[in-house]
């Protein structure tokens, strides 16, 4: 009777493994703080240690470009807020996908993780790790430029590197973030703090008549908000991990309520940091500010700015994958992509074959080097998403009446949001009107081509070839109903 008991315990066990693997799903994984990482090390990339130029451009004079800077951390944080609404209302991953496909059904979430797959993510990726390889080989050809090959293949290293990571543990990834977030924080600290050392020392000669000569055309003013928004770019990243996020209810709007506004405030106190040591037409002559302000400020030991703006960017890369590959993932789950990128790696709880999908996609986009212009035209599109994922924020407030609300943003920051959407997307190309827009938004409609093919009407030839490809380390996540979704997500079961 023991032998016979022990036997069919055994067997029990092994049923209850075999049920585990079949429903293998992301793990809660990422905590307050790692959240909060997440948030600060996406948005301070590059952006402010390099071009804060571009909005004193636009602007001509010291205290509108600091306005500027202010407006555009309240615009962040206002979106972010409604982010917060959607990411607890709805707590799936994928950022905007699932939103979009809430609020308005799935042509325009096909359409959105068809130009974010294809290049807003992908490329934004590849730029932030050639900016970091830049940075590092400037170290070793100092008083020349380096060779663009010796560029690319640093910058595909690190693509590869962050890739490996992420794809290997979550916990490992949310640990190189939160390594590199302490790192860049230094460097912001040091920039900080000299600037409010200069400034008691009463160095405000370039705050004195510091809006005489101020652009204030609609075309400047929208141009000064799209440099300044783009340096807040990630403000939504951690909405992409929602399904990661342990209690996400709480920390999902405390994450956003801490990262954003410190960033906010560290921005400002930079670009006072900056005009405290330069005049507005000495940076606006700088390659690249912060190392102009090293040089100036920390010689002899300049050489640390550069070697943190390097982690600055390494951080930023790591945060994009890290949210990016859930996008891929929640894409293939829905039927919207090829059905290998839903697969979840058993071993290590990982959206492993979207995060590698990504990775290639960005090394391919390494291969022309500069395609920053490229992204500058796209950069239109993404507020174009924005504004739609918030618009159906205010949809389903009448449509969908019976989704909880652990978070409820009052109506008019909604509205303030999609306004100010609506008027990033129209001012530059009424401004200056351009064919790449237009070329920018027929690439976006390209996309229905290949939704009514091989989804609306599933000619499903590509779907049934990668589902031959699947390997016994990854297992599929099955789709489910969109009320199902819901309800399981919230209970926290497996899918």
């Amino acid at each position: 009777m023991e032998e016979t008991s022990l036997r069919r315990r055994r067997e029990d066990e092994k049923s209850t493994h075999s049920t585990e693997l079949k429903t293998t799903s992301l793990q809660k994984e990422v905590g307050l703080l790692s959240g909060i990482c997440i948030i600060v090390g996406t948005i301070i990339g590059s952006g402010i240690f390099i071009s804060p130029k571009s909005v004193l451009a636009n602007t001509e004079s010291v205290g509108p470009c600091l306005i500027i800077w202010a407006a555009c951390g309240i615009l962040a944080t206002l979106g972010a807020l409604c982010f917060a609404e959607l990411g607890t209302m709805i707590t799936k991953s994928g950022g905007e996908y699932p939103y979009l496909m809430e609020a308005f059904g799935p042509i325009p979430a096909y359409l959105f993780s068809w130009t974010s797959l294809i290049v807003m993510k992908p490329s934004s990726f590849a730029i932030i790790c050639l900016s970091f390889s830049e940075y590092v080989c400037a170290a070793f050809y100092s008083g020349c430029k380096p060779p663009a090959v010796v560029v690319k293949l640093l910058a595909a290293a690190a693509i590869l590197f962050i890739t490996t990571v992420n794809a290997l543990s979550v916990r490992l990834g949310s640990y190189v973030q939160n390594v590199f977030t302490a790192a860049k924080m230094v460097i912001v600290a040091i920039i900080i703090i000299s600037g409010l050392v200069f400034l008691a020392q009463g160095n405000v000669k370039n705050f004195q008549n510091s809006f005489e000569g101020t652009q204030t055309s609609v075309g400047a003013i929208s141009l000064a908000f799209y440099n300044g928004l783009w340096a807040y770019d990630g403000w939504n990243q951690l909405n992409y991990i929602t399904e990661e996020l342990r209690n996400p209810y709480r920390n999902l709007p405390m994450a956003i309520v801490i990262g954003i506004p410190l960033v906010t405030v560290c921005y400002i106190l930079m670009n006072i940091a900056y005009f405290t040591v330069m005049t507005p037409t000495e940076l606006l002559q700088s390659q690249a500010v912060a190392v102009t302000f090293g040089d100036r400020v920390l010689y002899p030991a300049s050489w640390v700015v550069p070697l943190f703006v390097a982690f600055s960017t390494i951080g930023a890369a790591n945060g994009t994958c890290f949210t990016a590959g859930r996008l891929i993932y929640v894409a293939g789950r829905e039927g919207h992509m090829l059905k290998v990128l839903s697969y979840i790696s058993v071993k290590r709880l990982t959206p492993a074959p979207a995060l590698i999908f990504y990775g290639i996609i960005a090394i391919i986009y390494i291969i022309p080097g500069d395609i920053n212009s490229l992204v500058n035209y796209f950069s239109f599109a993404a507020w174009l998403f924005y504004g739609m994922t918030i618009l159906g924020l205010v949809v389903m407030r009448f449509t969908r009446k019976d989704l909880e609300r652990p978070i409820k943003v009052p109506l008019f920051i909604p509205i303030i949001v999609i306004l100010v959407s609506l008027f990033l997307i129209l001012a530059p190309i009424i401004s200056e009107p351009a064919w790449e827009y237009l070329y920018c938004v027929l690439f976006i409609l390209s996309g229905l081509i290949f939704y009514f093919l091989f989804v609306y009407y599933k000619f499903g030839w590509a779907q049934r070839i990668s589902s031959k490809y699947q390997q016994k380390g990854v297992r599929k996540v099955p789709r489910l109903d969109s009320a199902h979704r819901i309800a399981s997500s919230e209970l926290h079961t497996p899918q």
